[in-house]
């Protein structure tokens, strides 16, 4: 059988990530294009949630997606969503893959999975350089800045109901519940006590802003999920990493959108969380303000108290990677990547404080 070129788009299946191959092509074969011929398996690099790999049949490329080893949060890396939402999302919001199967029989590999159409383009991937064939000129990062915001207001005006998706989520109390529940997941995930993560869980619960009309959210929409077209800055290949999506208030989004994003004159240990490769700031790229002036002139969207969700989007980032770095704690993962995460929380915690306190947050 032929190897797969390694490149560090993906690679070797890591051993413990790997899964019953003879299963998974009897399953497979009938059920997707080109499945009856010999099957190559690779792993895509990156990425510390749900895992993912690259299916070949001859010349037919696919993406499988699963859930990561270990125990799980009982509504994340919910596989059968993710295929919900891509199997309808991509007739009228083109950045969407489509989604083409779905498997809930845990016998195949161990896990749901659902296998999606493989896109190709730019990722300019977390912590690492960005690259090669990117240019770098401050045109082309302020165009791909641009486009990075649109692809988000187009998401935002999407007729969810028009395309089956009306009961994807309960948009009325969406922030409320948001918050209740991610002060659970800090208090089970938490590997020693940051009374600062406490503190803000109170105050974002007593100081809600009041809710706008719902949208689809993508709910982890940054600049590391969005794949751009090699040839056009201008266009969007694909928007990846769909497991989180629901109805909700659409500040939510955004707030996740700027918390990710990096501005030059951002506290040292906030960037220092990129080590080294920080690129929101190189000259080009637009500030989180011009980002958000930017979504509100698309989408006529009131922006006003997009800050209380930039800091909700760096508390709940802050318990995400508690989650990750948890599960290494406990000896759930042997991943190398996890072990230096325990640091990050705090400093994401602090961010967060930061953009509050200008609203009368004392903690």
């Amino acid at each position: 059988m032929a190897e797969l070129a390694q490149t560090e788009e993906y690679g070797e299946v890591a051993g413990e990530e790997d899964f019953s191959r003879p299963a998974l092509k009897a399953y497979l074969s009938g059920k997707l294009e080109g499945a009856e011929q010999p099957m190559e398996v690779r792993q895509f690099r990156g990425g510390h949630s749900n895992l993912t790999y690259l299916l070949r049949f001859g010349a037919r490329e696919w993406v499988m997606r699963r859930p990561p080893l270990g125990p799980v949060p009982p509504t994340a890396h919910d596989m059968s969503r993710e295929y919900r939402v891509l199997s309808a999302l991509w007739r009228v919001y083109p950045p969407a893959p489509r989604a083409l199967l779905f498997c809930d029989d845990t016998g195949v590999i161990g896990a749901p999975f659902y296998v999606m159409e493989r896109r190709h383009g730019l990722v300019i991937r977390m912590r690492q350089p960005l690259p090669s064939e990117l240019p770098t000129d401050p045109a082309s990062f302020r165009l791909l800045s641009e486009t990075f915001i649109d692809a988000l207001a187009q998401l935002h005006m999407v007729d969810y109901e028009a395309i089956g998706l009306g009961t994807l989520g309960r948009p009325q109390g969406f922030v409320e519940r948001q918050i209740t529940g991610w002060m659970t997941r800090w208090e089970r995930a938490k590997t020693r006590e940051v009374p600062l993560m406490n503190r803000l869980g109170e105050w974002f619960l007593s100081h809600m802003p009041a809710p706008q009309t719902p949208t689809l959210l993508h709910n982890d929409f940054f600049l590391h999920n969005v794949m751009f077209n090699r040839e056009d800055l201008g266009k969007v290949s694909a928007v990846l990493d769909w497991e989180m999506c629901t109805l909700g208030d659409p500040m939510v989004d955004l707030g996740t959108t700027l918390a990710y994003w990096r501005d030059p004159g951002d506290d040292e240990e906030l960037l220092a969380l990129a080590e080294g490769h920080a690129h929101s700031i190189l000259p080009g790229f637009l500030g989180r303000d011009q980002l958000a002036e930017r979504y509100a002139r698309c989408t006529g969207r009131d922006i006003s108290a997009v800050s209380y969700y930039t800091a909700l989007a760096h508390w709940k980032t802050a318990t995400v990677v508690e989650q990750i770095y948890s599960r290494y704690v406990r000896g759930q993962t042997s991943d190398a990547r996890f072990a230096t995460m325990g640091k990050q929380p705090p400093v994401l915690a602090g961010a967060a404080a930061a953009l509050v306190r200008r609203f009368g947050f004392s903690g």
